[in-house]
Formats: C-alpha cells, structure tokens, sequence
C-alpha cells in the first residue's frame, strides 16, 4: 500500500505541478483573448440571460431538460464546496495572502475557458436512449474532433467516473460528518445515514430533482454564507484597505514568518492560488459542460454566457468573502489550517461563527455530492450507456456513508490525482475547438447587433 501510495503521490505532483498549471492559465488566456476579453466585458449580459432564464421554458420551444439557471446552480452545486472554504484557507496558510490574489486571476482567465466548455457543450451534445440530452467534454471531444479522437473522450469519462466517487461524494460525506461532530457532537454514522438517505430521495428524480433542489438550496446557501462573510468584514472594516494591499503585495514580493505563519515565497502564492483557484471553481476541467449540456436553449453561446458566471461567483465572490475575513481579522498568522482557520476568523468577529462556517460547510458539502453524481452518471452512461445509470446511483447513494466514517487519505490522493487527469483531454479539446467557440461567438454577438439596429429602425 505505502508503494502504491508513493506511486500516486508522484503522479499527483506531476499532474497538479508546474506545466499542468500553466496549461490551466495558458488556455484559459489563450481564450480569453481570442474571445476579444468578452466574459469580463459581458458580465452584465450574463446575468440579465441568468435573471431570465430562471424558468423553464414551454415544451417544444427549446431542447434541454433543465432551465438556464438550474443548469448553473447545478454546476455551483458541485463548485461551491470545502473548496469554498477550507481550499481557500490552506492556499493562505500556506502561499500567504497573496495567494487570493492569485485566484482572483485564475478566475477572470477561467470565466473563458467555463464560457467555452459550456459552449461545445450545448453544440455537440446529444440525446440519449431515454430522450435526455447529455453532453460534455466527452461528446464533443467525439463529435467536435471525429473518430481518431474518440479514445481522449473515453479517457475523460473514465477519470471523471472513478474521480467522482472521491472528489464529489467519500471527501465532502466525510466534511461534512468531520464537521457536525466536532462542533455538534453529532455522530460520523449518523450523519452518514442521515446523508445517505437524503442522496438516494434526491437522485431518484434524475437530473431535474438535482436540478431542482440545487436551484433552491445554493442561492439560499451562498446568500447566507456571503452575509455572515460580509459582517466580519464590517467588524474589521477599518482593517481592509490595508489587507487589500496585503493581499496585492505579498502577490509579488515573499512573505516573512510572523506568529503561526511559516513564511512563503512568491512562487507558493502563485502555485498555492492557481491550484485552489482551479479546484474550486473547477474551470478547465470539464465538469460543469455537463451540467450545462442539459440546459433548455437553443444557443451554445446564450447559455455560455451563463456558465462563466459560475467562476466568478465561486471564485471572485465566495472565495473572496472566506479569503478576506481571514486576512482581515489577522487569523492567517494564528496557526491555523484548513476550515478551522475560516471558522477562527469567522469565530473572532461573530456570535456562533464556528458554527455558521460548520453548516456552511455541511450543506455546500452535501451539494456537491448531488452535484458531481450527475457528472460522475454522465461519465458512467458514456461508457456502459443508459443501463447504467439506475446501478450507478444506487451505489453513489451505498458509498456516501463508508465516506463519513472512514480513513480517506489515500482515496483522497488518488481522486485529486484523477480530478487534475480529467483536464488534460479537455484542455486539449478545448484549443483544437477555439476556432468553432470563436466563431460562434461573433455569430451570436453579430445577430444580437443587427437585431436591434432593426429594433431601433422600427421606431
């Protein structure tokens, strides 16, 4: 076992170092400029599409299943998690504060490359034996580049398969479990059950019933977590233009050892930001397309433009209110790592912070395995087709408790390990079918413009 562990280990630090990286960051600009800046510059436009799409639309009006907004709070389902949370933390604790910084530039890089994913998505996507449309890196690595490509597909969906049981359900059922008993008391077993229960109910109904809850429980969750974020950051108000320029400096120059703080150089901020920046808001490794492949529009571009604004608000948002509470309430340097850094930074300015983080914590956790069920199924069906899908969510719903009460280093490892391999075909799909996002980009935009020239003639 100690082999193996080394063995994967070593894979982990090739496929979450240097070039992998930098291929993240290296795509997502490529993208972006390619896209003329188009995800910062139309934001706006983004969310008055997210604004109207919140419904769903008449039947035989649009393909899909789900509405634009549900598509995208499934994708934040499975985005907004630990990551949210304890990933922002140990990229401070260990980088510094200049790690955020670092993150945030992930993030405006990585709305392209979410706007692209979403956009080859919804043109090569599919319908399945049951009459579902699917999608995702898959389907368009097969339709997008043609035959001799189809094996990077298949590669994609294996990872996405085996990496989903790991990253999407055993580690959030296990913070989850870790977090209702340390300030609840509540048992790991019981939370498992509890869990297990909820899950099953939930996946019974499909993508719509994910869809649906996700529609529901995110927003409510991401309101009340950004809220309580916002008044530790009132309590320190008078501290935050100083952590802004913290933030900004220690981005470029290293940070000395003070309190808990062991000291970080330039490149641990860089590195520690980037690779927490990309687990949390998951652009580039192709798993939010599938969610959005399900989406009722007939646009590839509509609905990307409502894809890319999961990374902003995962990154530019949540993970900015968790990053400056910490910075600004001085707990970067207590020691701490992980969620109990957020929860002493939380703990130090409000009433039962501990405890908001807690909850906050267990239901973006709880989420997140609704969330990557779907894209794990999707992966599974890819593989074995239709017949699958009902075996694959009993035994998603099974593994959801053995999660709670277990030892996960090593599925942990491995699943972070197959999480950064399911980037290497998308990445690759990705620069092959620029030319097709980009073309279907101006096409849109071009529409959008004569349309309302004739709008404007008509008056």
């Amino acid at each position: 076992m100690e082999a193996l562990t080394a063995f994967v280990n070593m894979i982990n630090g090739v496929v979450w170092g240097t070039p992998m990286l930098v291929m993240i960051l290296g795509v997502g600009l490529f993208l972006s400029l390619g896209l003329r800046l188009m995800p910062i510059l139309k934001l706006g436009t983004g969310f008055r599409l997210l604004w109207s799409g919140r419904t769903s639309s008449k039947e035989g009006e649009t393909q899909g299943e789900i509405s634009p907004f549900n598509a995208l709070m499934t994708s934040l389902s499975a985005t907004i998690g630990t990551g949210n949370i304890a990933g922002v933390a140990t990229a401070i604790f260990v980088g510094g504060p200049g790690a955020l910084f670092w993150m945030w530039c992930t993030a405006l890089v990585g709305m392209a490359t979410k706007f692209s994913e979403a956009v080859l998505a919804v043109k090569y996507r599919e319908v399945d034996d049951n009459g579902n449309h699917v999608g995702g890196p898959m389907y368009y690595i097969k339709n997008g580049l043609g035959s001799k490509w189809a094996w990077l597909g298949t590669a994609f969906a294996l990872f996405g398969s085996f990496a989903g049981f790991g990253i999407g359900n055993t580690v959030q059922a296990n913070s989850v479990a870790a977090a209702l008993e340390t300030n609840f008391g509540v048992q790991p077993w019981v939370t498992g059950v509890v869990m297990m229960i909820l899950v099953g109910l939930v996946l019974m109904g499909g993508i719509k019933r994910i869809a649906e809850v996700a529609g529901k429980l995110v927003p409510l969750m991401t309101i009340f977590y950004i809220t309580a974020g916002a008044a530790v950051l009132i309590v320190y108000i008078d501290q935050l233009p100083a952590a802004l320029l913290l933030i900004v400096k220690s981005a470029f120059t290293p940070v000395a050892a003070q309190g808990g703080f062991a000291g970080s150089a330039v490149w641990a901020a860089i590195r520690f930001g980037v690779a927490r920046g990309v687990f949390s808001n998951e652009a580039g490794l192709g798993s939010a397309p599938i969610a959005h492949a399900a989406a009722q529009t007939k646009n590839p571009v509509a609905q990307g433009l409502v894809a890319m604004l999961g990374t902003f608000i995962d990154t530019i948002i949540v993970c900015s209110i968790t990053g400056l509470a910490i910075v600004v309430s001085g707990s970067w340097t207590s020691g701490e790592n992980g969620s109990a850094l957020t929860s002493y930074a939380f703990s130090h300015a409000l009433p039962f912070g501990d405890y908001i983080v807690a909850v906050a914590l267990a239901i973006f956790a709880f989420t997140t395995i609704l969330g990557w069920s779907f894209y794990s199924e999707k992966c599974v069906q890819y593989l074995l087709g239709v017949k699958a899908i009902k075996p694959f969510r009993l035994l998603w719903t099974l593994v959801v408790p053995l999660g709670a009460i277990s030892s996960l280093d090593f599925i942990w490892l491995l699943a972070d390990t197959l999480n950064a391999m399911m980037a290497i075909p998308n990445l690759i799909a990705l620069t092959l079918l620029s030319p097709v996002v980009f073309g279907l980009t101006r096409e849109y935009f071009v529409q959008k413009r004569q349309l309302a020239a004739q709008a404007q003639a008509a008056k």
